[in-house]
């Protein structure tokens, strides 16, 4: 083969994505309310963009049509929305929404549906609400400093997590003053902070209600047999009868293991939905939440002005940039929330037995299918979700909660894998405390029901929602019925 240099001509074919391409991409992915802060920021470097009234985007709403724009980027679909066929008939009365309001009774993490109603904290720290009351028990300035340094090591559930050494050689303080610095965070409210233990946490709380005897003291030093359910040998340890036995359970149950948790250890961001829906005589009224969405124009009026007044080419070139920016950043998000909206109805379309019944009604979605139906890309379905909250008569759920694998049910559609939770979760709460149900009879009643689960995938679930074994949940319900 020669080696020689030589010109050569070759055809290839490659996508390239355009700044303009990769910025609206990047605004699908974003929250109303991150989009405020992304439009507050145009706001000041483009002087050609100011707000204009809020837009009323629908998906019940088929005269909501873009605005005369002949380059708007494409996102993965048709820039035309038209989800008027996505009106779904719920033949119920908006009262008839089933039991949405039932609140968790399945221990922590276990509700039937995800807490995620908007919410922020707006009181005290739980380090100011002590340091508001050391000022005032604190014996000397130094007592009041070490107190102070204490408080701010403090965990979010209240409890001490630092070595009172560290601190100690930190401060240059003796230890001894250390530990009466701790004395003094622990006699403040609320009652239990600075432990470094939850037994030492219920201890607090029980000097607090004058009922740490000799007796309470064995039973909180203890704990790990009080969740064994090891009754017998606990009532022989603490020199009590069935009686006294019961009432000392029921005082420890009655203290908080987590004091902290009352005051806000950091300020959470409030969640504010994408989407609202509400039930309509139509089906489901389907519309972006216009408390929290921004609307731009383009001030013609300020262009032709400078226009006017702009003296030299570099003028004019930088004031048509301005004014392509605008429009296409108008453009962009206008395509933006037709999109969100064109997702959201075809959620609500597949979804319709989560919204007229409940969770038990949810049915598996992927991403994929809905892409389908509304003729986009997977990727796109996928940022359109992130970041995105749907409220209903039901609450606020992120819309990546209606995307769940399933199982084969006898109806030939399959079950949502968050059906099958809360079903489980019915079963167990519903239980004989004397025949306590195990896996595998789980896995038959289930069965009956017309959902085709093995033992091992019913204890998959059954793990994922907190729920504990059989044997488990037999010593919790023992000790619950003393």
């Amino acid at each position: 083969m020669a080696l020689a240099p030589r010109l050569d001509l070759r055809q290839t074919q490659s996508l390239v994505m355009t700044p303009q391409l990769q910025q609206a991409i990047k605004l699908l992915a974003l929250s109303n309310l991150e989009i405020e802060t992304f439009v507050a920021d145009a706001l000041e470097s483009n002087p050609l963009l100011e707000m204009g009234e809020v837009s009323r985007e629908t998906a019940s709403d088929t005269s909501a049509e873009p605005q005369e724009h002949d380059s708007a980027p494409d996102m993965g679909g048709d820039n035309a929305l038209d989800i008027a066929d996505h009106a779904i008939d719920p033949e119920a009365a908006p009262g008839d929404m089933g039991d949405w309001s039932r609140g968790d009774i399945g221990g922590a993490g276990s509700a039937e549906l995800p807490d995620l109603e908007n919410r922020s904290s707006a009181g005290p720290t739980l380090a100011e609400h002590l340091a508001d009351q050391i000022g005032a028990v604190a014996r000397d300035p130094r007592e009041a400093l070490i107190a102070l340094r204490i408080a701010g090591e403090l965990d979010e559930a209240g409890y001490l997590p630092t070595d009172l050494l560290v601190i100690a050689d930190e401060l240059g303080a003796p230890l001894v003053a250390v530990e009466q610095a701790l004395a003094t965070v622990q006699s403040l409210d609320p009652t239990g902070v600075g432990a470094r233990s939850l037994s030492e946490c219920l201890a607090l709380q029980a000097k607090e209600a004058d009922r740490y005897d000799p007796c309470m003291a064995r039973l909180i030093d203890n704990l790990d047999l009080v969740a064994a359910g090891e009754i017998a040998r606990l009532k022989r340890m603490c020199e009590v009868d069935d009686e006294d036995f019961a009432d000392m359970l029921a005082e420890l149950r009655g203290y908080d293991p987590k004091p902290g948790l009352a005051y806000g250890g950091t300020a959470q961001a409030a969640i504010v939905p994408d989407v609202l829906i509400a039930p309509s005589a139509d089906g489901w009224d389907i519309r972006l939440n216009e408390a929290s969405l921004p609307r731009l124009v383009v001030n013609r009026d300020y262009f032709l002005e400078l226009k006017t007044g702009a003296r030299d080419k570099a003028a004019h070139s930088w004031l048509n940039e301005q004014l392509g920016e605008a429009d296409w950043l108008i453009r962009a998000l206008d395509q933006r929330q037709k999109t969100i909206l064109k997702t959201a109805a075809e959620i609500v379309k597949k979804q319709e037995g989560f919204f007229r019944h409940g969770v038990t009604a949810m049915r598996p979605l992927t991403l994929r299918e809905v892409a389908e139906q509304i003729e986009m890309h997977e990727s796109t379905v996928s940022r359109v979700t992130s970041n995105k909250y749907l409220a209903c008569p039901r609450g606020t759920f992120e819309l990546k909660y209606f995307f769940s694998s399933g199982v084969s049910a006898a109806d030939g559609e399959g079950a949502s894998s968050e059906a099958i939770k809360a079903r489980i979760r019915a079963l167990c709460e519903a239980e004989d405390p004397k025949k306590v149900l195990s896996d595998q009879k789980l896995a038959d009643l289930l069965n009956e029901e017309g959902f085709d689960l093995a033992r091992r995938t019913v204890a998959k679930y059954r793990e994922a929602i907190g729920i504990g074994s059989s044997a488990q949940r037999r010593r919790q319900k023992k000790l619950a019925a003393l």
